[in-house]
Protein backbone atom coordinates (compact mmCIF):
# COMPACT_ATOMS: atom_id res chain seq x y z
CA UNK A 1 0.00 0.00 0.00
CA UNK A 2 1.48 3.31 -1.07
CA UNK A 3 0.93 6.22 1.36
CA UNK A 4 0.10 8.47 -1.59
CA UNK A 5 -3.22 6.64 -1.95
CA UNK A 6 -4.42 8.49 1.13
CA UNK A 7 -2.24 11.59 1.37
CA UNK A 8 -2.92 13.24 -1.99
CA UNK A 9 -5.96 15.34 -1.04
CA UNK A 10 -8.25 16.19 1.84
CA UNK A 11 -11.77 14.83 1.87
CA UNK A 12 -13.97 11.75 2.19
CA UNK A 13 -12.55 8.55 0.68
CA UNK A 14 -14.71 7.12 -2.13
CA UNK A 15 -15.62 3.47 -2.31
CA UNK A 16 -12.66 2.32 -4.40
CA UNK A 17 -10.28 3.86 -1.86
CA UNK A 18 -12.13 1.97 0.89
CA UNK A 19 -11.41 -1.17 -1.15
CA UNK A 20 -7.74 -0.14 -1.08
CA UNK A 21 -7.91 0.18 2.71
CA UNK A 22 -9.32 -3.34 2.94
CA UNK A 23 -6.77 -4.78 0.53
CA UNK A 24 -3.96 -3.07 2.45
CA UNK A 25 -5.05 -4.59 5.76
CA UNK A 26 -6.18 -1.27 7.23
CA UNK A 27 -9.71 -2.65 7.61
CA UNK A 28 -9.95 -6.33 8.37
CA UNK A 29 -12.29 -8.92 9.80
CA UNK A 30 -12.30 -12.61 10.70
CA UNK A 31 -15.14 -13.01 8.20
CA UNK A 32 -14.18 -11.55 4.83
CA UNK A 33 -15.61 -8.12 4.07
CA UNK A 34 -18.34 -8.52 1.47
CA UNK A 35 -18.33 -6.38 -1.68
CA UNK A 36 -21.81 -5.02 -0.91
CA UNK A 37 -20.60 -3.60 2.41
CA UNK A 38 -18.74 -0.95 0.44
CA UNK A 39 -20.98 1.94 -0.55
CA UNK A 40 -20.04 4.95 -2.74
CA UNK A 41 -18.41 6.71 0.23
CA UNK A 42 -18.95 4.51 3.28
CA UNK A 43 -18.49 1.02 4.70
CA UNK A 44 -21.29 -0.97 6.34
CA UNK A 45 -20.26 -2.40 9.73
CA UNK A 46 -21.43 -5.85 10.87
CA UNK A 47 -22.41 -7.08 14.31
CA UNK A 48 -20.11 -9.71 15.76
CA UNK A 49 -20.90 -12.83 17.77
CA UNK A 50 -21.37 -11.26 21.20
CA UNK A 51 -23.30 -8.46 22.81
CA UNK A 52 -23.51 -7.34 26.39
CA UNK A 53 -26.41 -5.73 28.17
CA UNK A 54 -24.77 -2.86 30.06
CA UNK A 55 -25.91 -0.71 32.96
CA UNK A 56 -25.42 2.54 31.08
CA UNK A 57 -23.82 4.11 28.06
CA UNK A 58 -20.17 4.97 28.51
CA UNK A 59 -16.97 6.13 26.87
CA UNK A 60 -13.77 4.26 27.76
CA UNK A 61 -11.60 7.38 28.10
CA UNK A 62 -7.98 7.98 27.22
CA UNK A 63 -5.75 4.88 27.22
CA UNK A 64 -8.58 2.63 28.48
CA UNK A 65 -9.63 -0.45 26.55
CA UNK A 66 -13.37 -1.06 26.12
CA UNK A 67 -13.25 -4.63 27.43
CA UNK A 68 -11.83 -3.35 30.72
CA UNK A 69 -14.88 -1.13 31.25
CA UNK A 70 -17.15 -4.02 30.33
CA UNK A 71 -15.87 -6.02 33.26
CA UNK A 72 -17.56 -3.54 35.60
CA UNK A 73 -20.57 -2.47 33.51
CA UNK A 74 -21.83 -5.64 31.80
CA UNK A 75 -24.98 -7.20 33.25
CA UNK A 76 -24.99 -10.29 31.05
CA UNK A 77 -23.70 -11.51 27.68
CA UNK A 78 -25.88 -12.25 24.65
CA UNK A 79 -25.02 -14.77 21.94
CA UNK A 80 -25.92 -13.21 18.60
CA UNK A 81 -25.01 -16.18 16.38
CA UNK A 82 -28.48 -17.79 16.49
CA UNK A 83 -30.25 -14.41 16.60
CA UNK A 84 -31.24 -12.42 19.66
CA UNK A 85 -33.85 -9.85 20.64
CA UNK A 86 -32.64 -6.44 21.78
CA UNK A 87 -35.34 -4.89 23.96
CA UNK A 88 -36.48 -1.28 24.05
CA UNK A 89 -35.20 0.85 26.88
CA UNK A 90 -32.03 -1.20 27.25
CA UNK A 91 -28.44 -0.40 26.30
CA UNK A 92 -26.31 -3.05 24.62
CA UNK A 93 -22.69 -3.04 23.55
CA UNK A 94 -21.88 -5.25 20.57
CA UNK A 95 -18.45 -6.20 19.29
CA UNK A 96 -18.17 -5.56 15.56
CA UNK A 97 -16.59 -7.91 13.06
CA UNK A 98 -14.45 -5.14 11.58
CA UNK A 99 -11.14 -4.10 13.12
CA UNK A 100 -9.08 -1.08 12.07
CA UNK A 101 -5.40 -0.36 11.54
CA UNK A 102 -5.74 3.07 9.97
CA UNK A 103 -2.95 4.92 8.17
CA UNK A 104 -1.60 7.93 10.06
CA UNK A 105 -3.47 10.33 7.75
CA UNK A 106 -6.89 8.61 7.78
CA UNK A 107 -9.58 9.14 10.42
CA UNK A 108 -13.11 7.73 10.45
CA UNK A 109 -16.59 8.78 11.53
CA UNK A 110 -19.63 6.57 12.12
CA UNK A 111 -23.37 7.01 11.80
CA UNK A 112 -26.42 4.74 11.90
CA UNK A 113 -27.55 3.39 8.54
CA UNK A 114 -30.71 4.97 7.16
CA UNK A 115 -32.81 1.91 7.94
CA UNK A 116 -31.53 1.89 11.53
CA UNK A 117 -32.48 5.50 12.12
CA UNK A 118 -35.96 4.99 10.66
CA UNK A 119 -36.55 2.24 13.23
CA UNK A 120 -35.62 4.63 16.06
CA UNK A 121 -32.64 2.47 17.00
CA UNK A 122 -29.97 4.63 18.58
CA UNK A 123 -26.44 3.49 17.74
CA UNK A 124 -22.97 4.87 18.40
CA UNK A 125 -19.54 3.44 17.68
CA UNK A 126 -16.86 3.41 20.37
CA UNK A 127 -13.28 2.19 20.33
CA UNK A 128 -10.40 1.76 22.76
CA UNK A 129 -9.19 5.01 24.28
CA UNK A 130 -12.02 7.09 22.79
CA UNK A 131 -13.37 10.19 24.49
CA UNK A 132 -16.06 10.92 21.85
CA UNK A 133 -18.71 8.77 20.21
CA UNK A 134 -18.56 7.93 16.48
CA UNK A 135 -15.14 9.55 16.00
CA UNK A 136 -12.15 7.32 15.24
CA UNK A 137 -8.83 9.21 15.27
CA UNK A 138 -6.31 8.99 12.43
CA UNK A 139 -3.94 6.08 12.84
CA UNK A 140 -6.21 4.14 15.23
CA UNK A 141 -5.47 0.42 15.54
CA UNK A 142 -7.86 -1.82 17.43
CA UNK A 143 -11.38 -3.23 17.70
CA UNK A 144 -14.69 -1.45 17.22
CA UNK A 145 -17.84 -1.76 19.32
CA UNK A 146 -21.38 -0.56 18.71
CA UNK A 147 -23.67 0.79 21.37
CA UNK A 148 -27.24 -0.17 20.47
CA UNK A 149 -30.37 1.11 22.20
CA UNK A 150 -33.76 0.41 20.57
CA UNK A 151 -36.04 3.28 21.52
CA UNK A 152 -39.44 2.27 20.11
CA UNK A 153 -39.48 -1.23 18.58
CA UNK A 154 -37.72 -4.36 19.89
CA UNK A 155 -35.41 -5.68 17.19
CA UNK A 156 -34.12 -9.10 16.18
CA UNK A 157 -30.45 -9.07 15.20
CA UNK A 158 -27.76 -11.66 14.53
CA UNK A 159 -24.08 -11.90 13.69
CA UNK A 160 -23.59 -10.03 10.42
CA UNK A 161 -26.53 -7.63 10.83
CA UNK A 162 -25.66 -4.13 9.64
CA UNK A 163 -26.83 -1.23 11.78
CA UNK A 164 -24.11 1.37 11.27
CA UNK A 165 -21.64 2.62 8.70
CA UNK A 166 -18.21 4.21 8.67
CA UNK A 167 -16.76 7.01 6.58
CA UNK A 168 -13.04 7.52 6.14
CA UNK A 169 -11.62 11.02 5.94
CA UNK A 170 -8.27 12.66 5.21
CA UNK A 171 -8.07 16.11 6.77
CA UNK A 172 -11.17 18.28 6.48
CA UNK A 173 -13.03 19.33 3.33
CA UNK A 174 -16.28 20.84 4.61
CA UNK A 175 -17.53 23.48 2.16
CA UNK A 176 -17.72 27.02 3.49
CA UNK A 177 -20.63 29.33 2.73
CA UNK A 178 -19.20 30.69 -0.52
CA UNK A 179 -18.28 27.23 -1.82
CA UNK A 180 -21.71 25.94 -0.88
CA UNK A 181 -23.36 28.85 -2.71
CA UNK A 182 -21.40 28.07 -5.87
CA UNK A 183 -22.30 24.39 -5.67
CA UNK A 184 -25.97 25.29 -5.13
CA UNK A 185 -25.90 27.58 -8.17
CA UNK A 186 -24.34 24.86 -10.31
CA UNK A 187 -26.36 21.85 -9.18
CA UNK A 188 -29.38 22.97 -7.13
CA UNK A 189 -28.55 20.99 -4.01
CA UNK A 190 -32.03 21.86 -2.80
CA UNK A 191 -34.75 22.89 -5.24
CA UNK A 192 -35.75 26.17 -3.68
CA UNK A 193 -35.31 29.57 -5.38
CA UNK A 194 -33.85 31.22 -2.28
CA UNK A 195 -31.89 28.63 -0.29
CA UNK A 196 -30.91 29.42 3.28
CA UNK A 197 -27.11 29.12 3.34
CA UNK A 198 -24.85 29.49 6.32
CA UNK A 199 -21.64 28.27 7.89
CA UNK A 200 -23.68 25.42 9.33
CA UNK A 201 -24.76 24.15 5.90
CA UNK A 202 -27.82 24.47 3.67
CA UNK A 203 -31.25 24.53 5.31
CA UNK A 204 -33.87 21.81 4.90
CA UNK A 205 -37.51 22.46 5.80
CA UNK A 206 -40.42 20.20 6.70
CA UNK A 207 -43.27 19.19 4.36
CA UNK A 208 -46.60 19.09 6.19
CA UNK A 209 -48.78 19.45 3.10
CA UNK A 210 -47.94 16.41 0.96
CA UNK A 211 -49.96 15.65 -2.14
CA UNK A 212 -50.67 11.99 -1.29
CA UNK A 213 -52.65 12.77 1.84
CA UNK A 214 -50.21 11.43 4.42
CA UNK A 215 -48.18 14.00 6.34
CA UNK A 216 -46.00 11.52 8.17
CA UNK A 217 -46.01 8.61 10.60
CA UNK A 218 -46.02 8.40 14.40
CA UNK A 219 -44.57 5.22 15.89
CA UNK A 220 -46.81 3.00 17.98
CA UNK A 221 -45.80 1.56 21.31
CA UNK A 222 -45.92 -2.10 22.46
CA UNK A 223 -45.49 -3.58 19.00
CA UNK A 224 -44.05 -6.83 17.77
CA UNK A 225 -40.47 -7.47 16.71
CA UNK A 226 -38.72 -6.02 13.70
CA UNK A 227 -36.15 -8.38 12.17
CA UNK A 228 -33.50 -5.97 10.91
CA UNK A 229 -32.44 -8.35 8.13
CA UNK A 230 -35.92 -8.91 6.64
CA UNK A 231 -37.23 -6.61 3.92
CA UNK A 232 -40.94 -5.83 3.54
CA UNK A 233 -41.90 -8.25 6.31
CA UNK A 234 -43.91 -5.92 8.60
CA UNK A 235 -47.35 -4.38 8.09
CA UNK A 236 -47.18 -0.62 8.46
CA UNK A 237 -50.31 -0.28 10.57
CA UNK A 238 -49.01 -2.75 13.15
CA UNK A 239 -46.17 -0.36 13.94
CA UNK A 240 -47.14 3.12 12.72
CA UNK A 241 -50.01 5.55 12.91
CA UNK A 242 -50.29 7.53 9.65
CA UNK A 243 -50.74 11.27 10.17
CA UNK A 244 -53.13 12.45 7.46
CA UNK A 245 -53.61 16.08 8.43
CA UNK A 246 -52.38 18.69 10.87
CA UNK A 247 -54.22 21.46 12.68
CA UNK A 248 -54.11 25.17 11.99
CA UNK A 249 -51.07 25.54 14.24
CA UNK A 250 -49.19 22.73 12.53
CA UNK A 251 -48.00 19.39 13.89
CA UNK A 252 -47.53 19.21 17.64
CA UNK A 253 -44.64 16.92 18.48
CA UNK A 254 -45.38 15.10 21.71
CA UNK A 255 -42.38 14.63 23.98
CA UNK A 256 -40.63 11.28 23.60
CA UNK A 257 -42.72 10.25 20.59
CA UNK A 258 -41.02 9.28 17.34
CA UNK A 259 -42.06 10.61 13.91
CA UNK A 260 -41.11 9.96 10.31
CA UNK A 261 -41.50 13.10 8.17
CA UNK A 262 -40.04 14.35 4.88
CA UNK A 263 -38.34 17.47 3.63
CA UNK A 264 -40.17 19.93 1.44
CA UNK A 265 -37.11 20.29 -0.77
CA UNK A 266 -35.77 17.71 -3.17
CA UNK A 267 -32.13 17.12 -2.25
CA UNK A 268 -29.14 16.34 -4.46
CA UNK A 269 -25.62 15.21 -3.64
CA UNK A 270 -23.35 15.69 -6.69
CA UNK A 271 -20.99 12.81 -7.53
CA UNK A 272 -17.80 14.37 -6.15
CA UNK A 273 -19.37 15.25 -2.80
CA UNK A 274 -20.97 13.72 0.27
CA UNK A 275 -23.41 15.27 2.73
CA UNK A 276 -24.42 14.86 6.35
CA UNK A 277 -27.47 16.10 8.25
CA UNK A 278 -26.81 18.00 11.47
CA UNK A 279 -28.81 15.90 13.96
CA UNK A 280 -29.66 18.56 16.53
CA UNK A 281 -29.67 22.34 16.30
CA UNK A 282 -30.96 24.16 19.42
CA UNK A 283 -31.32 27.34 17.37
CA UNK A 284 -34.34 25.94 15.47
CA UNK A 285 -36.11 24.01 18.23
CA UNK A 286 -35.89 21.46 21.00
CA UNK A 287 -36.03 18.38 18.83
CA UNK A 288 -33.61 16.00 17.17
CA UNK A 289 -33.71 15.33 13.44
CA UNK A 290 -32.20 12.49 11.46
CA UNK A 291 -30.28 9.90 13.45
CA UNK A 292 -28.84 8.54 10.19
CA UNK A 293 -27.03 11.48 8.72
CA UNK A 294 -24.93 10.23 5.78
CA UNK A 295 -25.95 11.04 2.21
CA UNK A 296 -23.72 9.23 -0.27
CA UNK A 297 -22.54 10.69 -3.60
CA UNK A 298 -25.35 10.48 -6.13
CA UNK A 299 -28.26 10.65 -3.68
CA UNK A 300 -31.04 12.47 -5.52
CA UNK A 301 -28.87 12.72 -8.65
CA UNK A 302 -30.96 12.42 -11.83
CA UNK A 303 -28.31 10.45 -13.72
CA UNK A 304 -28.35 7.84 -10.93
CA UNK A 305 -32.15 7.59 -10.93
CA UNK A 306 -32.69 9.87 -7.95
CA UNK A 307 -34.48 12.92 -9.33
CA UNK A 308 -36.86 14.44 -6.80
CA UNK A 309 -35.53 12.56 -3.75
CA UNK A 310 -36.55 14.00 -0.41
CA UNK A 311 -34.65 13.78 2.84
CA UNK A 312 -36.62 11.56 5.20
CA UNK A 313 -36.39 12.98 8.69
CA UNK A 314 -36.52 10.97 11.90
CA UNK A 315 -37.84 13.44 14.42
CA UNK A 316 -38.09 13.22 18.19
CA UNK A 317 -39.08 16.12 20.42
CA UNK A 318 -37.01 16.48 23.54
CA UNK A 319 -38.48 17.54 26.87
CA UNK A 320 -41.38 19.78 25.81
CA UNK A 321 -44.11 19.66 23.14
CA UNK A 322 -43.04 21.52 20.03
CA UNK A 323 -45.06 22.80 17.05
CA UNK A 324 -43.77 22.25 13.53
CA UNK A 325 -45.31 24.31 10.72
CA UNK A 326 -45.22 23.56 7.01
CA UNK A 327 -42.00 24.92 5.50
CA UNK A 328 -40.27 25.40 8.85
CA UNK A 329 -36.49 24.85 8.85
CA UNK A 330 -35.70 21.68 10.77
CA UNK A 331 -32.10 20.90 9.88
CA UNK A 332 -29.05 21.63 7.77
CA UNK A 333 -27.02 19.61 5.33
CA UNK A 334 -23.24 19.93 5.48
CA UNK A 335 -21.43 19.09 2.25
CA UNK A 336 -17.88 17.79 1.98
CA UNK A 337 -15.62 17.03 -0.96
CA UNK A 338 -14.44 13.55 -1.79
CA UNK A 339 -10.74 13.09 -2.29
CA UNK A 340 -11.61 12.08 -5.87
CA UNK A 341 -14.74 11.17 -7.84
CA UNK A 342 -16.28 7.80 -6.88
CA UNK A 343 -16.50 4.91 -9.32
CA UNK A 344 -20.08 4.15 -8.24
CA UNK A 345 -22.98 6.39 -7.20
CA UNK A 346 -25.80 5.85 -4.74
CA UNK A 347 -28.66 4.16 -6.56
CA UNK A 348 -26.68 3.39 -9.72
CA UNK A 349 -27.17 -0.38 -9.90
CA UNK A 350 -26.44 -0.82 -6.19
CA UNK A 351 -29.97 -1.73 -5.11
CA UNK A 352 -30.10 1.36 -2.89
CA UNK A 353 -33.29 1.37 -0.85
CA UNK A 354 -34.01 5.09 -0.72
CA UNK A 355 -33.06 6.60 -4.07
CA UNK A 356 -35.81 8.88 -5.50
CA UNK A 357 -37.69 8.54 -2.22
CA UNK A 358 -40.52 10.67 -0.97
CA UNK A 359 -41.97 10.10 2.50
CA UNK A 360 -40.80 6.53 3.11
CA UNK A 361 -40.52 4.19 6.04
CA UNK A 362 -37.60 1.81 6.40
CA UNK A 363 -37.17 -1.16 4.08
CA UNK A 364 -38.63 -3.49 6.73
CA UNK A 365 -42.23 -2.39 6.04
CA UNK A 366 -44.54 -3.44 3.23
CA UNK A 367 -45.03 -0.66 0.72
CA UNK A 368 -48.67 -1.37 -0.14
CA UNK A 369 -50.32 -1.60 3.29
CA UNK A 370 -51.31 2.07 3.61
CA UNK A 371 -53.04 4.20 1.02
CA UNK A 372 -53.26 7.95 0.89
Amino acid sequence: MQPSHFDAASGILPGHRIVALVEGGHVRAATAIAPDQIQPASLDLRLGARAWRVRASFLPGRDVEVHRRLEALALHAVDLAPGAVLETGCVYLVELLEHLALPASVAAAANPKSSTGRLDVFTRVIADGMRAFDQIPAGYTGPLYLEVSPRTFPILVRTGSRLSQLRFRVGSAVLDRDELARLQAAHRLVDTPEPDLGSGGIAVSIDLAPRDGIVGYRAKRHTGLVDVDQRAACDVLDFWEPIRRVGKLGLVLDPDEFYILASKEAVQVPPAFAAEMVPFDPLVGEFRVHYAGFFDPGFGWAAAGGAGARAVLEVRSREVPFILEDGQIVGRLIYERLTEPPQTLYGAGLGSNYQAQGLKLSKHFKADTVSG
